[in-house]
């Protein structure tokens, strides 16, 4: 028991010791002037820390700035044309407007758009067994072809009486060099035809070329498209007129319906889709 308590007292003696050792010491450094050494690591570490502050300000000052996204892609706002609803895989179309008419375009006025092939015209490159009505020759992929083309019966009165009521534009699949040249013999002064869209102005859907009214007109109530291809007017189904396929009929009375619907049913409407879901939806 003695020698614990010995060695115990004597541990406690020395600690104190120790304490006031470091008291004096620790006094006697306050105030001294520090070396070279501990100059230059006081220095250093400063200068880290300057630059850590620095980078970390640029960091969220760019930051502030970013839009926040949360990983989405901000889309360009879209044109009136674009709200109506467009099927899976639709590619807005590179549109082409060709003024012929050299009068402004009147978007109050009620529009007829008119395909070309097989519903005002037939064309091909062999001399057909009927009488045809005139020869066009356009340029295409640097080789001259020659078009021989069948005018549909009553077409000529047609495009003159409605020409009086409507705005008519001429919306085709065909290519600008052959689809102008015939636009020229039925139209050769330029006072029907309006307007004329060519293949270049037509959406491509599952392989499909489709023509998109929006392109034509803002408003939809004021537009019928008449065309004998049901994929044309795809998008705009309430506004079409369809009609027979006209190849070489010369029979055919197809437009004599299609001017009687637009001088007289199309009339009694503000809204031309009201009409033609009447109209079309008769029996003949």
């Amino acid at each position: 028991m003695a020698t614990k308590l010995i060695i115990k007292k004597s541990t406690k003696s020395i600690n104190r010791h120790q304490r006031n050792y470091l008291l004096r010491h620790r006094k006697t450094q306050i105030g001294c002037t520090p070396s070279p050494a501990t100059t230059t690591v006081i220095a250093s570490i400063n200068k880290s820390i300057y630059k850590c502050h620095r980078s970390i300000l640029c960091l969220f000052s760019r930051l502030e700035y970013r839009p926040r996204t949360k990983g989405f892609k901000i889309l360009k706002t879209r044109s009136d044309s674009d709200s109506i609803s467009k099927p899976a895989g639709y590619r807005a179309p590179y549109s082409l407007i060709h003024d012929r008419s050299g009068k402004s375009f009147d978007e109050t006025k009620k529009t007829i758009v008119l395909d070309l092939d097989e519903t005002l015209i037939h064309s091909q490159l062999e001399k057909p067994d009927v009488p045809y009505d005139f020869v066009v020759r356009p340029r295409i992929d640097g080789q001259i072809l020659t078009f021989f083309v069948i005018k549909r019966p009553g077409v000529d009165d047609f495009l003159k009486k409605i020409g009086e009521k409507y705005q008519i534009v001429v919306f085709t699949a065909g290519l600008r060099e052959y689809a102008s040249l015939v636009l020229d013999k039925l139209d050769p002064e330029r006072r029907v035809i309006s307007r004329s869209f060519y293949r270049d102005a037509c959406s491509e859907i599952d392989g499909r070329l489709v023509k998109d009214l929006g392109f034509v007109t803002k408003d939809l109530r004021r537009v019928v498209i008449v065309d004998d291809n049901p994929n044309a007017y795809a998008l705009q189904p309430e506004n079409a007129f369809p009609i027979k396929p006209f190849s070489d009929d010369l029979n055919d009375i197809e437009l004599k319906k299609l001017g009687a619907f637009l001088n007289g049913d199309c009339d009694k409407f503000e809204d031309m889709r009201v009409a033609l879901k009447e109209f079309v939806g008769k029996d003949e």
